[in-house]
């Protein structure tokens, strides 16, 4: 990362840290697409259950993740302030985190998935399914979350390409084992969506190794010797990665978590509609990939540019960013417009599922719209280190308007699933504009704090 002086500059610069952001965050929600794909061209049944684990683990993964996260704005601070002799230590201390958090959450799934799965009445077969898949994938969780703590502080130095490059590597990887595990391919068990948890598990293992061979061998991460001294546990460090992390999780978590809740509401209208909705909500979580990747970057530039004290240039970054994203979403409104019917074709050939996926995808159109917005000042905010209020605002746009909207709609109009969807638009669109009248605020009240 280094200094830019013109907004041409400052361009090439967020495109730089941005597009191989992209390129990750695409390839590892790529590892859940070709679950969710290949599942499906076992049977419905497979599909069914692997959507309804996947809505399980998501929002787990992402507010947790999230928790991680807060390692970036602490690294990216102490990188464009010079301190980097500090950023050893805050490495490790994270590792050590992510190791206490997975065995946690594996403990803790061990106790209460059954009885979770079991409240929700699925159909047998879905509900076996779906436990199996869990069950399979908790193998990854300790180098999934190691990994992400080994990406936040990579990406932090501004060498996003690295990471892209070791996630592009593991997604054949993540393809070939779908094909032998579900279909049953040259002599390994036909496993179905079950065969998908395992697969994605061992990718997660890889991903882990590539990362750790990279900072321990590759300049300019080797210069940091995480691997190479031992430190005690630091509460103390934990405490200000937690001050941070816990309401970058639970904004992540309330976000994610209202999808998940909704597909599990949707059980009430059987499996082809379960099937539909999560076949369109993967859909639009990749094009949710675009802003979540501007947001991350926009950590990274901000809280460089904020370490440095350099107020005006962070201004300048976040609202290009957010350019970008606006920009982008409109594009992926007309292909959603155009083409809903090739690209529900990519999840099914039956023709009742065909149809009702599309129907998913047109409310996809508008909420989108409002993720453009929203998801780029989320991560300007983290590099600003403001991170408190925008857990608040997420609690109230998506569950005090967005997910009470969606209730009733479902419940007590004719818009049946889909009022769901609405919901999601409300309060999206709440969220967005409340964020963006947070991020003026504080812009402003740094602008008379340095006198700018």
């Amino acid at each position: 990362m280094q200094q830019t002086y013109s907004l041409k500059e400052k361009s090439w610069n967020l495109l730089h840290v941005l597009l191989p952001i992209l390129i990750t965050q695409l390839s590892l929600t790529a590892t859940g697409f070709f679950d969710t794909v290949m599942s499906g061209q076992a049977s419905q049944i497979d599909l069914a259950g692997v959507a309804i684990g996947a809505n399980i683990w998501h929002p787990v993964f992402a507010g947790l993740n999230g928790v991680l996260i807060g390692i970036t704005p602490i690294l990216a601070q102490l990188n464009g302030a010079g301190r980097r002799s500090e950023m050893q230590f805050v490495v490790v201390q994270g590792i050590y985190f992510a190791v206490v958090l997975a065995v946690g959450l594996i403990a803790a799934a061990s106790f209460i998935l059954e009885p979770v799965l079991q409240v929700m009445r699925l159909e047998e077969a879905v509900s076996n399914i779906a436990l199996h898949f869990l069950m399979a994938l908790s193998i990854g969780f300790l180098p999934l979350f190691i990994s992400s703590v080994l990406r936040n502080f990579m990406d932090s130095l501004g060498y996003t390409h690295v990471t892209m490059v070791i996630t592009l590597s593991a997604l054949p990887i993540n393809i070939g084992l779908n094909y032998l595990l579900i279909f049953g391919k040259l002599g390994f068990p036909q496993l179905g969506g079950v065969g998908a948890g395992y697969a994605s598990a061992i990718t997660y293992w890889c991903i882990a190794l590539l990362s750790i061979t990279a900072v321990h061998y590759l300049r300019p991460f080797k210069e940091y010797n995480i691997f190479r001294r031992f430190f005690p546990l630091s509460i103390k460090t934990w405490k200000a990665q937690l001050l941070l992390g816990v309401p970058i999780g639970f904004s992540i978590f309330c976000e994610v978590s209202i999808f998940g809740v909704v597909a599990l509401l949707m059980t009430e209208f059987g499996t082809a509609i379960i099937a539909a909705h999560q076949a369109a909500i993967n859909f639009a979580s990749l094009i949710y990939m675009v802003p979540l990747s501007i947001g991350m970057a926009q950590t990274i530039v901000v809280g460089f540019e904020v370490g440095a004290k350099r107020y005006r240039d962070a201004r300048q970054y976040s609202y290009l960013g957010i350019g970008i994203a606006i920009a982008v979403a409109f594009c992926f409104a007309v292909v959603l417009l155009l083409w809903k019917e090739q690209v529900a074709g990519l999840y099914t050939k039956d023709p009742t599922l065909l149809q009702l996926t599309q129907s998913f995808l047109a409310y996809a159109i508008f909420f989108q719209l409002s993720d453009a917005i929203a998801a780029p000042i989320q991560g300007v905010l983290r590099g600003y280190k403001d991170v408190k209020v925008t857990f608040w605002l997420a609690v109230m746009s998506y569950w005090m308007i967005g997910m009470p909207t969606g209730y009733i709609l479902a419940k007590y109009s004719l818009f049946g699933p889909y009022g769901y969807w609405i919901g999601f638009i409300a309060g999206l669109a709440v969220g967005a504009i409340a964020l963006f009248l947070r991020l003026i605020k504080l812009q402003r009240k740094l602008d008379i704090m340095s006198g700018s």
